[in-house]
This record gives structure tokens, sequence and C-alpha cells, in this order.
């Protein structure tokens, strides 16, 4: 995992998603061919003999015994020699390349993707480091192992410790990098609202290029905010956000799925989602949510037509969103009866008619109950203070 600052992502990310398409069924055979130099060679040129031995194992890719053997020849060979500056280090100069001697192996490690010593290695390298940015900077490499391997656990304890060195100190470049690892991390277990709102933090600031590109945070931005924000959110922060201006129209589809949703051309906006529906699929961290996310965007597009209707025909949304009549019943109809559309189908009439919440009843309501619950309270509590 190479923290770079400038514009280069992690190879070893770069390596995990090559991967991850090589085992994706939509992908087409010819493609995979290519995919799998894309994998050997830089597993091969890294010496990566842990991680091709699970590879080879899991049917992956295919690798001759012998050059797995040289491969671990080199790994042994390297290690001796890292270990040999290790000693010499304690031997004849300071504390400080004593550290830089071991987060050496630690990013050795890293490199040839044995997981559990490059952990082990890292909290040996923790140990001898004093200062806090170090140390987050040790956190940072351990949070690229964690999304390489999608070790959630780790990810998550990794945050945690990120948060508490922070309490200690820490400069804002690197809370700043944090909260898109974080977002990284909530959109990857399907937190999608603290993933937007964490996003949409570091718009402006971004500089966590190991992890990705600016033009897939902005991609990721404008997914997780659409299913997040409210209209005059997603028009402040995202529609008229330069950042997000600058780069969108890089992105197929991706403008005309924003612009579209928000100006009510829900037939565009469909023709948009339809074309960005493959992006989604073959995301590494989007995939195994595909399905919610389908069903999410479309109770935030329904729910928006419907919003401005206490009936219509379903002759006019199917109109609206350039299908036909029978598509629009059976595609509504489970939204209904899972409560996330508030409307009815008059099948007999063919038209929808919305009973939304009124949101001032609902509140009379919840006072009324809370109220009943303190007066419960307080008259048992006057009865063991009578006794």
């Amino acid at each position: 995992m190479d923290a770079q600052e400038g514009a280069q992502q992690s190879q070893q990310l770069i390596l995990a998603h090559h991967v991850f398409l090589l085992k994706h069924p939509d992908v087409p055979d010819i493609e995979k061919v290519r995919l799998k130099d894309e994998v050997l060679n830089p597993v091969k040129s890294n010496y990566m003999t842990p991680y091709c031995e699970t590879l080879v194992a899991n049917k992956v890719v295919e690798l001759d015994q012998s050059v797995l053997d040289s491969m671990r020849a080199k790994n042994e060979e390297e290690i001796k020699k890292l270990d040999e500056k290790i000693a010499d280090a304690e031997e004849n100069l300071g504390e400080s390349e004593v550290r830089e001697a071991h987060l050496a192996k630690s990013l050795y490690y890293i490199q040839i993707g044995e997981k559990e010593k490059a952990l082990e290695q890292l909290k040996v390298t923790e140990s001898k480091t004093v200062a806090v940015g170090q140390k987050m900077d040790l956190v940072f490499y351990t949070l690229q192992i964690g999304f390489f391997y999608m070790d959630f656990d780790l990810i998550s304890n990794s945050i945690d410790r990120a948060k508490n060195l922070f309490e200690e100190g820490g400069d804002w470049e690197r809370k700043n990098r944090l909260k898109v690892y974080e977002g990284l991390y909530c959109m990857s277990t399907r937190n999608f609202k603290k993933a937007a709102n964490l996003f949409l933090d570091s718009i402006s600031t971004f500089t966590t290029y190991e992890l990705f590109p600016y033009d897939t945070f902005i991609f990721y931005t404008v997914l997780t905010s659409i299913i997040s924000l409210d209209r005059v959110s997603l028009k402040q922060k995202v529609v008229d956000a330069p950042e997000v201006l600058t780069v969108i129209g890089k992105i197929p589809y991706l403008s005309e799925f924003l612009n579209a949703l928000y100006d009510c051309r829900y037939k565009s906006f469909f023709l948009a989602f339809a074309g960005l529906t493959e992006q989604i699929k073959l995301d590494r961290y989007l995939h195994p949510h595909f399905r919610f996310y389908m069903r999410e965007v479309r109770t935030v597009v329904y729910s928006q037509f419907l919003e401005s209707y206490k009936s219509v025909t379903i002759e006019a949304m199917a109109k609206a969103f350039g299908v036909t009549v029978e598509f629009i019943d059976l595609e509504l109809s489970p939204f209904i009866a899972a409560g996330k559309l508030h409307c009815k189908i008059d099948k007999v009439a063919g038209v929808l008619e919305t009973n939304r919440p009124d949101a001032k009843n609902a509140l009379y309501q919840a006072t009324i109950k809370q109220g009943d619950f303190l007066l419960n309270r307080i008259q048992k509590l006057s009865r063991v203070i009578d006794l």
C-alpha cells in the first residue's frame, strides 16, 4: 500500500480491484484474459508469494510451483536483509533510524501481501514511534491493509484508534484524510447517509489519492448523496458544488443522473440510471449493496414524483417515467407494501392516491404518548416518596 500523497492510487488497491473483476461473473471471458495478466504482473514483480498462494488455492490464477518457490526465496532473502538493517540500526544508530528500519520491514510485508506479519510489524514500528503524526501514518497503512482484504473489523478498529490519536493532537490534513477512509468504510457497510456527510465534508480538501482518484471520489459522493439528502441540501451541496461540476462530466451518465432527478426529468433519469448500473455492479465497494441501492434510488425518485400530487393517474406516471402502466403497477406494489411509499393503487379507476402521514399530527401523537409515559413515571415516583 503505497501511501503516496500525489495523484497515485495504491498499487495494492488497484490489484484488489482487478482480482475482484476477475472473480465477477458478469465480466466477459475475453476481458478476464487481459485481467489475468494485470493481476499476475504486479504479483510477480512485487514477489507477492503469500497473496499469490491464496489466489492459486482459490483458482483465480494459475502459476507453476517453481515460480512460487523462486518468489518465496526472494522474500526470505529480502527479509534477511531488512533484519540485518534493523540489527545494525539498533547497535550503531539512533532511535529514528531504528524506527525507519522497522517501518521498511512493515512496508515489505504489506508489499508481498503477508497480512498478519505486516500488522505485527506495524505494531512493533508504532512502539518505536513518538510523534502523533507518524503514528497516524501507521494507522493509514493498517486501514489500507483492511480495504485490500475487505476486513471490516480491522478497518473499524483502526478508525477508532485514529480518533483516539487525534485527541492527543494531529494535523487537519490527516483528519480530513481520515474522513474519506471512514466515508468509504461507511459506504462499504451500507451506512450511506453517514458516508455522504463525510464525503461532502472532504470534498474541497480531498488528498486521499492512495484510495481512489478524485473522479471516483465524486462518483461515490453523488451516489451516496442522492439517497441521503433532501432536495434543498442536494442542490446546495452537490448539484451546484463547483468541485462536483468540474469533474462530473467526465463520468459517464452521472451528470444526467443527478440533474435529471433534481429537474424532475424522470424519463431521462431512468435512462441515465440504467447506464450507471453497470458501473455500480462492477465496483468493489458498492457491488454487495447493488440491489439495496437500486431499491433506495427508486424509492427516492417515486417519492419525489408523488410528493406533488394528492392523486395522479397511473397512465400519467407511466408516461412521465417512459414505461408502461403494467410496469408501474408491478413496480410500486412492493414499495407500498413495505411502507416505503405512502400511497395506494386504485386499479379500477387507474389512479394512485397518496396518503402521506401528516407531520404535525404525528408530532401531536408522539407528544401525547410521551406525556402519558411521563405522568405514569411521576405517579410511580410519588408512590415511592409517600412510602
